[in-house]
């Protein structure tokens, strides 16, 4: 049986979700295992946790209903649904759901199917941006700097990470930044990036559920001494620990179908602001 956090906080717990979030984050390494999976559950999945039962939210995070009362008392609350009126006081602020909003527009306005999908899509990706917005500036600017000493800048991503990688590598060409993204048709990215140094920096990027690959390579350039910038979803990323700087883009999403407008967006910035950054130096 997994380890128990030894006591609830002393001081009353967050009752709103920003608070909640941050107080998870702040004790991500001293969840024991069970409880660790049901944190990356409430913080990837915020609308399901507000909205499920116990049981569904136990059973979609792999481990008990009863680790659920013991991880809202493990952050200071009386149980389960004292925790859980904290993610649904969120939701109640929040625009309705985007399936809502897409019978609301194909019934209400006479939109087209086509129109009505090209309008919820557009909604998510302002969500997208919207969210860069809680980017730290200082923490922005610190991965500039060791990105802008590099000699060469590795870019590694799979999947559907892959086209922010794609445009990083033709953003840094174009401004004259030396990338080399870490692809092959023939299946040697392992010993390309063999030849990284050690004045070399690396981008990574993934989102859940985490390419193997990309993971397998940070570790490779981490474990060779390489500082890691990474694009990610999660604090709980696998990517977060091999990091010496990690940004969380919190993507919207439209019927399953996440957007890479933050994203984009982000990594847009991030190639200029390195640019600018080496013509200065």
């Amino acid at each position: 049986m997994d380890a128990e956090i030894s006591n609830a906080p002393d001081v009353s717990p967050p009752r709103d979700l920003a608070g909640l979030r941050a107080l998870i984050l702040a004790r991500r390494d001293r969840f024991p295992k069970r409880l660790a999976q049901i944190a990356i559950f409430a913080l990837d999945h915020p609308e399901d946790f507000a909205l499920g039962t116990a049981a569904t939210i136990a059973a979609r995070a792999e481990t008990q209903p009863s680790a659920l009362v013991r991880f809202a008392q493990s952050l200071g609350y009386q149980g389960f649904s004292d925790l859980q009126a904290v993610f649904r006081d969120n939701l109640r602020g929040r625009p309705p759901s985007y399936e809502t909003r897409l019978a609301a527009i194909g019934e209400g306005d006479g939109l087209s199917r086509g129109a009505a999908l090209l309008s919820e899509s557009a909604t998510a990706a302002r969500h997208s941006l919207d969210a860069l917005a809680r980017i730290d500036p200082a923490a922005l600017e610190a991965a500039v700097a060791t990105l802008a000493e590099a000699e060469t800048i590795h870019l590694v991503a799979q999947r559907r990470a892959f086209p922010v990688t794609a445009y990083l590598a033709y953003a840094f060409a174009q401004l004259g930044v030396r990338a080399r993204a870490a692809t092959s048709p023939f299946g040697i990215e392992a010993e390309e990036l063999g030849f990284a140094t050690p004045a070399d920096r690396v981008i990574a990027v993934s989102f859940s559920p985490y390419a193997p690959a990309t993971i397998a390579q940070a570790r490779l350039l981490s474990e060779r001494g390489l500082p890691i910038v990474s694009i990610t979803d999660s604090a709980f990323s696998p990517l977060v620990p091999l990091s010496a700087h990690w940004f969380e883009i919190a993507e919207g999403d439209f019927g399953g179908f996440r957007s890479l407008s933050g994203s984009l967006a982000f990594a847009m910035a991030l190639a200029i602001a390195v640019a600018e950054a080496r013509r200065r130096h």
